[in-house]
Order: C-alpha cells, then structure tokens, then sequence
C-alpha cells in the first residue's frame, strides 16, 4: 500500500527521475572510505621469499578490528605454530595494524599464516597466506575448508537475522498500523495475535543470535553456542551489548504491547482514549527508534565514513521499513481473518505507506553512496548487484502499490444507483449458486428461532443458541465480504505485495552481511600498493642464488637493504657457499635501477668487511618505485656473473 495522492504515476515518475539523478551526482563525487574490514597489506607479502627470519608477521586492514589472543596463528612447514602466541597493536592514525612474535632459530622452508576476526561492522573476516624464509619447501598445513561465519553456524546465524527483521518489521509496523490507521484493531484478535507473534519472534531470534555468537565468529561447532566463557566474550563485545540492549528495550515493547491491546483496547471515553493514544505513540516511537539502533550501533552504519549521520540515516530506514512492511502485514491478516476492515483505516495505511516510502528512497540513496561509492562497485561488486536487484524488487513493490491503491480508491467511492442495481442482481445469482449454503445457514436460524423460549429456562441451551447465533453471524459477514470485489481486489494486490516484500527483506538481510563495494574495490586494488605502506620500517631483504661456471662459483647472496625506503640505506651483502659457509670473493658490485621513471643504473661500491661480508652506508634511494637490484660476483680473475631481482621500495 503507498499513497492516495491522485495522479501518482506522475508524481512516481518524478521522483524516480529525481532519485535516478541525485543517485549519479553522489556516485560520481564518492571519495575513498571503507566499511567492512579486509586485509590490505601484510609483512612478510603473500609469496615472499624472505633471507633470514623476521621477528614477527605483521597484517594491515582496511578497518578496526577485534583481536584475540589466537586470531594470528604462523604454522611451521610441518603444521606446528611458529609464533609466540602475543598479538602486539601497531595500529597508528588511520593505519591499523597488528604483529605477531615469531620464535627464535626458524629453520628455512614455507610458512603459512592463518588470520581470523572480527570487523567493527560485527561480520567475522579470515584468510590465509605464505612466505618463505630461505626457500619455498613443501608444507602440510591444513587450513579449515570453511571461511569465518560459514557452515551450519553460519546458516542458523543468517536465518536468525532475517527473522529477526521480520520480527521487528511486524511488531513496530503492526503497532503503528493499530495507533495511527485502526484503533478499534486494537480490540480485534488476529491483529493482537499477529503483533504479538512479531515480539516473540524478534525475542526468540535476539536470543538465538546472542548465543550462536561465540561459534560464528570463532570455531564454527554448534555445540560451542553453550560454552558459558565464550558467551561472557560475547557480551563483553559491541555486537554482544547490542543484542543484550535489544532483549532490554524488547522488555519495555512487551509492555507497550499489553497496554494497547488491553486498557487502550477497552477504553470507551474518546478523550482517554486519545491521550493513552498520544502517550503510546511517543513511548512507542522511542522503544522503537532503540531497538532499531541496536542495529545501526553495531553493523554497517558504525564505521567507515560518516558514522554520525549514518547510524541516525539507519535507524530511519529501519523504521521506515517497518512501518511500510509491518503495516502491509497486518492490513493482510485483517482483510483475510478479521471480520471487516473499515475502507478510512485501509486510506490512512496508504498515506502512512507513502511517506514511509518516500523516507526509503531518501535513505536508500545516502546508505548506496556511503556503501558502493562508484558506478563500476555499483555493476562489479557483488554488494552492488545485490543492491540492484533491493532496486528492482523495490520498484515492483511500489508498482504493486499503486495497484493496490487504486483498489483503496474504488472503496472509497461511493457507488451509483445502477452499479447498486447491479450489485443486486449479483448477489441474486450468487444466492441461486449458493443454495445449499443458504439452505445451510437458514437452517440455523429456525432452529434459532423454535429453541429461543427454550432457552430462556435452559443455560445450556442458551450457550448453545449463543454459539449457533455467532456461527451464522460469522458465515453471513464472510460470504457479505467474499462477494465484494473491490474487497477481493485488494486483497489479491496486497497478497502480492506482502510476497515480494518477503523476498525483498530476504535480499536486505543478505546485503547486510555482504562486504560493501567500496571496501571490496580497496581490497582489489589497493593490497599491493598498501603492503610497502604498511611496513616502512623493515629493511628490504633478498636471496640470489649464482654461479660462475669457475671453482668456487656456486653460492647465494643475501643482501639488506635497511630500512628499505626512500633516502639514506644501509646495504649489507653477505656471500655464502651452498653449505652455508661464508665464502670470500675478490669483488662485489651492485647497480639499482628504477625502470619505470628511468632513473639508473646508479652504482654502489660496497666495502669488504670481513669473509662474505659486505657493506655500504648512505645508498641513495631518490624515489619509491619496482627498483631493479642487480649484484654482480666476481669468483676469480675471469669468472663472474650478474644476478638480479626486483623489488618494492616505499
């Protein structure tokens, strides 16, 4: 249900064309931001072949992140830990980064590293990688086949989230929908039921999620959900406090509940009853707008840019949702199980509708800038393509809206003489096709009748008149409201909507826990150019095997160049025999050349210090760029070689 403003397909098509452009205008100006956590950097590189053993293993993301003691783990080529086990921050300004110690007296071979936690948004992330100390070697490390989050964990998680919507959308929809469009639904049964059901749900799903928490974002076994020490974790966490505020603001909402359906329900005085209205409503917009924060303080909205007008932008979208959603439902269940809607209740829902829609576009429009940023995330990132099918679901819905807004105009008119005239013979034709129904319910009515004076004197067989009254006043209100057509009509039109309203909450509830285009264009193009960024303070360390086809002229160089940046460097060149053992050269030569911007050969002399050891001070870095080394060994008086290798320098 949407408006009843006339000439809504106009007023349609501009604010569609107004979107669509305002849409483009904040695309085409997005700067750079992140809102899901990925690695963009690492030290040691993913693939790195490094000469001797680094102290420690250092990852960088794209956001904050929560680290436990166990969420960087270096294993051994034969699977057993290498590190420490101490997670050092190194995070410093906008650059976030945490180490690892590695143990002293790593022998050479293939390391793997394998991260896993969690990202400010709540979404659990991990990866692995390797690098090489020495030289690659085979490895038996056994990865868990399944990433953060996945699994039958995973899947009870997601199912938990996406009633846990639904279950908000009904009870604070529903709500709305009995204060703002049909306060005597207040006393109608299937509306009381179908609110409450919405609270039981959403309590049951908040309950689920809290404790499911502890194995989708570490081990992934289901028997871990009652592990009493990782469910303190939990709670000691952002997402942990959120859901425990959410069953706490659920306590006030079962309160508004039983308020309206039970002394607003039987309030008769119209001036009492409208200030109980104006109180619930307020007390109810609160509880409310906090259970719908509970969202917006711990996923998307919470981190990346903007956070200020994000999380406020959330918490509207959500209520708008719910409102537009909710209401849908129980206008649904009360066309179907209630005895009559009134045509005013089913026009004020249409207003509410619009406005909640036009709050949607509003909001959608802020939270797709905030999180695709780019027409290119917009078609290229899996985020954006689920954002473009939430578009194409929301403009089926608003179409199937209008439909049922005009069914909502045709109730409202009032009908002519002939269509009277008409509607007559209709129901004559009906009643000659119902025979046996009318037949039926006659029957009742002269039983009725014949007993009443019966009982007058018999209680039991007053009941049972009263039962029998009821029962025909039921099929008589059912077969009056099955024959109107607008009725049916409508009903059809919002049948449909509340169908694919279903499957568009589906898609919100995935896209919610999707990694936002932006972040996901970061991660894409930004890990290489991040890595040298991310450890400025490491020096640059290389292995290059050689030989010079004379005696002795087999060997490796290993060569530092430290601290691996731009300006004054310090080289050390060490040569080894293939055993290991320092082996003493006549002459070493090195060349760094930066090809990209032609800057080069620049030669360095390094001075002999002792057997296999060679050294300069002050080399001479002009630039950061894919420099080429180039080392030359001279073995005896006509035999040598050249041997060289690219590197990254910051």
């Amino acid at each position: 249900m949407t408006t009843t403003a006339p000439r809504l397909g106009t007023a349609l098509a501009r604010l569609l064309i107004l979107a669509a452009a305002l849409l483009g205008t904040l695309l085409a100006g997005a700067a750079p931001a992140s809102a899901h956590a990925a690695l963009t950097g690492s030290d040691p590189k993913d693939g790195a072949v490094v000469a001797s053993a680094p102290k420690e293993v250092n990852l960088t993301f794209s956001e904050q992140v929560a680290m436990s003691a166990d969420s960087i783990r270096v294993l051994d080529p034969a699977g057993r830990r290498a590190d420490t086990g101490e997670i050092r921050d190194l995070c410093s300004g906008s650059v976030v980064r945490y180490g690892v110690g590695l143990r002293a007296g790593l022998p050479d071979g293939t390391y793997t590293v394998a991260w896993q936690t969690v990202s400010a948004d709540s979404h659990p992330i991990s990866g692995a990688f390797t690098f090489s100390i020495g030289a690659p070697s085979t490895t038996s490390v056994a990865l868990p086949d399944r990433s953060a989050g996945g699994g039958i964990v995973g899947t009870l998680y997601g199912i938990a989230r996406y009633v846990s919507y639904a279950g908000f959308a009904i009870l604070v929809g529903g709500g709305a929908f009995v204060l703002a469009c049909w306060p005597r639904g207040a006393s109608v049964r299937p509306v009381q039921q179908t609110v409450v059901r919405g609270w039981l749900t959403l309590t049951g799903a908040t309950l689920v999620m809290l404790l499911l928490r502890n194995p989708y974002t570490g081990s992934g076994e289901l028997s871990d959900a009652f592990d009493l020490a990782g469910l303190k974790a939990v709670l000691e966490t952002k997402t942990g406090a959120a859901l425990t505020s959410r069953l706490l603001l659920l306590g006030a909402a079962a309160l508004f509940v039983a308020v309206l359906f039970g002394a607003y329900a039987r309030r008769t005085d119209p001036k009492e009853k409208k200030d109980l209205a104006f109180g619930l409503g307020i007390g109810g917009t609160v509880v409310a707008a906090g259970i719908a924060g509970t969202w917006a303080l711990a996923e998307h909205a919470s981190t990346g840019i903007q956070p200020g007008v994000a999380m406020p932008v959330d918490i509207l979208h959500l209520l708008a949702v719910a409102a537009w959603l909710g209401g849908l439902t129980v206008l649904l269940v009360s066309l179907y199980r209630a005895p009559s809607v009134p045509r005013s209740a089913v026009e004020r829902f249409s207003k509410v509708a619009f406005g909640s829609v036009a709050v949607l576009v509003a909001t959608g429009i802020y939270q797709s800038w905030r999180q695709v940023g780019s027409w290119s995330a917009l078609t290229g990132t899996r985020y954006g393509q689920l954002l473009l099918v939430k578009i194409g679901l929301m403009c089926v819905l608003v179409g199937i809206a209008w439909i049922s807004r005009r069914w909502t105009r045709r109730l409202a008119d009032p009908a002519t003489a002939e269509e009277a005239v008409d509607a007559e013979e209709t129901d004559d034709a009906e009643e000659t096709d119902d025979a046996e129904e009318t037949k039926a319910e006659a029957a009742p009515e002269e039983a009725v009748e014949e007993t009443a004076d019966a009982a007058a004197v018999d209680p039991e067989r007053a009941a049972q008149l009263a039962r029998q009254q009821a029962a025909v006043a039921t099929a008589r209100r059912k077969r009056e409201r099955d024959a109107d057509p607008e009725r049916a009509g409508l009903r059809r039109s919002v049948l449909t909507e509340a169908a694919v309203a279903v499957v568009l909450l589906a898609v919100t509830t995935v896209l919610t826990s999707t990694e936002p285009g932006r972040t996901e264009e970061e991660a894409g193009t930004g890990t290489a150019a991040a890595g040298p960024a991310a450890v400025p303070d490491r020096p640059v360390d290389i292995r290059l095997p050689f030989d010079t086809g004379g005696v002795d002229g087999k060997g490796v160089v290993r060569l530092s160049l430290d601290p691996g940046r731009t300006g004054a460097n310090a080289l050390h060149i060490f040569v080894e025999r293939p055993n290991g053992k320092p082996l003493d050269v006549p002459e070493i030569k090195v060349a760094l050349t930066l090809e990209a911007k032609d800057v080069g050969p620049l030669p360095v002399a390094p001075d002999r210090i002792q057997t296999g050891h060679w050294s300069a001070s002050g080399v001479q870095i002009p630039m950061p760029g894919e420099w080429r080394i180039q080392v030359t060994v001279r073995t005896s008086e006509i035999d040598q070689t050249t041997i060289d290798k690219n590197v990254k320098i910051g």
